[in-house]
């Protein structure tokens, strides 16, 4: 069933806050290198400062992974684009690595609640239809392209390089907020309204074995953008002698650009099949990161991003497709939630191993380390899909 006109236009507006959300997420990607200058810290700390975004991800989506089927899409939403302005004025406000860590956290908690009840929402505005998931998995992976684009120009030409990124994006979270005001709800609170705050996951015990093929595909997918994020800001700085913010943020902002525009060219392709070919081109993307660290090349890495970006759309929205043709109508925002788990933990979990590694072996070592595991969990989740 086809969505209507009004609710076209519904799914825009929030379409647009899960944009502007996403956009904080990779807003301090190729400012790393600068904060390591201003404060001090290395290689380890800084992916502990990327990687701990994952506790707020998880504290939202484990405590508050229902939220929005119990209290509305919207007043699960706006809540979570005001914490997500908190996390970015601490950001704006950092005058040390304690700082950084509040931060992240905060805006890992307002992105992890806002990601669940806003992918939802889109979905139950699209009727039913299948490009829920290409509506979703877009919106997404525009702001995480215009994130590390924003603050790479920012901070390269205009004053306040670790400070104007972030006021001009509070400037755009609260034109999200403004914009989704207005936006249809689609979930009716029955009796008073209470809120059931126990942690948990919720996918059916049914639909757990259907479930595990698209969340290792996740898994997976965001560990790769996860790599780009965190730590090929270091290596354009180190082994491939790049220092600028600016090249950082094109690099990055280029992967996510790939991929938003492979969302939207393929989204007639079929979820299964989607997914699939995500895992599948994993394998020469990850073996392009590698050549191009060990021979130092600009070209490889150009390639590297480029088959990169479209596994990475491929992945996600085929994956994030399986999961909402599965999840039931009343628990869609606890499934998606539950599967948004396994994404933030692939975006996290293996960067911290990769820090950890790195500083007994050297960065090359553990990249190479990387990319086998990645690639393994790429062949785990193709089995799993067939």
């Amino acid at each position: 069933m086809q969505a209507t006109t009004g609710a076209r236009a519904a799914i825009a507006r929030v379409a647009a806050l899960l944009t502007i959300m996403y956009v904080g997420a990779t807003l301090p990607t190729p400012l790393y290198p600068l904060y390591r200058q201003a404060f001090g810290f290395g290689t380890f700390t800084l992916t502990l400062v990327y990687a701990i975004y994952v506790l707020g991800n998880l504290a939202a989506l484990l405590l508050c992974g229902r939220l929005s089927d119990q209290l509305g899409r919207r007043r699960t939403a706006l809540p979570a684009a005001l914490v997500g302005l908190l996390g970015t004025l601490v950001f704006a406000a950092a005058v040390g690595t304690g700082w950084l860590f509040m931060a992240r956290v905060l805006s890992g908690f307002a992105t992890g609640l806002a990601a669940g009840a806003t992918t939802a929402w889109i979905t139950d505005l699209s009727a039913g239809d299948a490009l829920a998931a290409t509506f979703a998995s877009a919106a997404n992976l525009a702001g995480l392209t215009l994130g590390p684009l924003l603050a790479g120009v920012l901070a390269q030409y205009a004053p306040w390089p670790l400070r104007l990124p972030y006021l001009v994006y509070a400037a755009l979270l609260l034109v999200g907020m403004a914009t989704v005001w207005r936006a249809r709800e689609t979930v009716t609170v029955h009796g008073s309204g209470a809120v059931a705050w126990r942690p948990r996951l919720g996918v059916p015990r049914g639909l757990r074995l259907r479930f595990l093929a698209p969340a290792f595909a996740a898994f997976a997918t965001f560990a790769l953008l996860g790599f780009y994020a965190a730590l090929v800001p270091g290596l354009l700085a180190g082994s491939l002698h790049q220092r600028g913010p600016l090249t950082a943020g094109l690099v990055v902002a280029g992967l996510f650009l790939v991929a938003t525009l492979t969302t939207l060219l393929a989204r007639g392709l079929g979820g299964l099949a989607a997914m699939r070919g995500g895992l599948a081109l994993m394998l020469p993307a990850l073996a392009l990161l590698v050549a191009a660290e060990a021979w130092q090349a600009m070209a490889l890495l150009a390639l590297a991003t480029l088959v990169s970006g479209i596994a990475a759309a491929l992945g996600y929205r085929g994956s994030l497709q399986a999961i909402n043709a599965l999840a039931p109508e009343r628990q869609r925002g606890e499934v998606v939630s539950s599967y948004l788990v396994a994404c933030y933990l692939g975006n996290s979990l293996p960067v911290i191993g990769i820090g950890c590694l790195e500083a007994g072996t050297g960065p090359f070592v553990a990249h190479l380390a990387f990319a086998i595991v990645i690639a393994v969990l790429a062949l785990v989740a193709v089995a799993g899909a067939r």
